[in-house]
C-alpha cells in the first residue's frame, strides 16, 4: 500500500515545472514565517530540500534573517537518526550524501531539548496529520524522541495531500502541515 502510494506521489511531483516549484515553494514559506509557531521559535531545524520538494531556501535565508538559529539534520547511518546540527550558509560547510541529500559537512550536534520547531519532509500527508515519507524512518524516529517538545510542521506541495496515508505504530504524525494553499493544525496524539 505504502509503495504504491510512493510511487503515485513521486509521480504527481515530478509533473510540478521547476518554476512553478519555485512559486509554490515561495507561498508555503511565507505562509510558515506568518505564523506564531515560527515567531516564538529561536531554534528551527529545517530539511535542505531535494528538487521535486519544497524549497526550503527561502524559509532558511528568512530565518537568519529573523536571527534564529538555523539546524540541518545529519544522517547518522551507524547509529540510524538524524543529528541537528547548525548551518550559517547553503553553500558552505555543507555536503551532498549518496543518495543526493544536502546535509551539514561537520559540527557538534545540538541538544533535541532546544529545537523549537522541526520543519519536515515528505512525499504525501492526509488531513489527520499522517505523513508518508521515504520509508527509511528517519523523522520518525526523531520526532518520537522522548527529549523531543517542540513543533514538528511539515511544508509541503498542496498537490500532496491524499486522501488517507497508511500508518502505524512507529510512524509520528506531525504537529502541523503548512501548504501554498494552506495551514491545517492537528490534535497532539500518536
Amino acid at each position: 500500500m505504502k509503495k504504491a502510494l510512493r510511487q503515485e506521489l513521486r509521480k504527481r511531483l515530478a509533473a510540478i515545472a521547476p518554476n512553478e516549484i519555485q512559486a509554490l515553494s515561495a507561498q508555503a514559506c511565507e505562509r510558515l514565517v506568518g505564523l506564531p509557531e515560527y515567531s516564538k521559535a529561536e531554534i528551527l531545524m529545517v530539511f535542505l530540500s531535494l528538487a521535486a520538494e519544497v524549497d526550503t531556501t527561502p524559509l532558511v535565508l528568512r530565518a537568519w534573517q529573523d536571527r534564529k538559529r538555523v539546524l540541518a539534520p545529519k544522517v547518522s547511518w551507524e547509529q540510524r537518526r538524524m543529528l541537528p546540527v547548525e548551518i550559517r550558509s547553503l553553500t558552505q560547510d555543507l555536503t551532498t550524501t549518496q543518495l543526493g541529500i544536502r546535509e551539514p559537512a561537520t559540527g557538534p550536534p545540538i541538544p533535541i531539548p532546544l529545537i523549537d520547531l522541526v520543519i519536515v519532509p515528505g512525499l504525501g500527508f492526509d488531513e489527520q496529520g499522517n505523513r508518508l515519507g521515504r520509508g527509511r524512518g528517519f523523522y520518525d524516529r526523531f520526532l518520537a524522541h522522548p527529549e523531543f517538545r517542540g513543533v514538528s510542521c511539515a511544508l509541503a506541495f498542496e498537490a500532496q495531500m491524499t486522501e488517507s496515508v497508511p500508518s502505524d505504530a512507529l510512524d509520528i504524525r506531525v504537529n502541523m502541515l503548512v501548504t501554498d494553499a494552506k495551514v491545517r493544525r492537528f490534535a497532539k496524539g500518536p
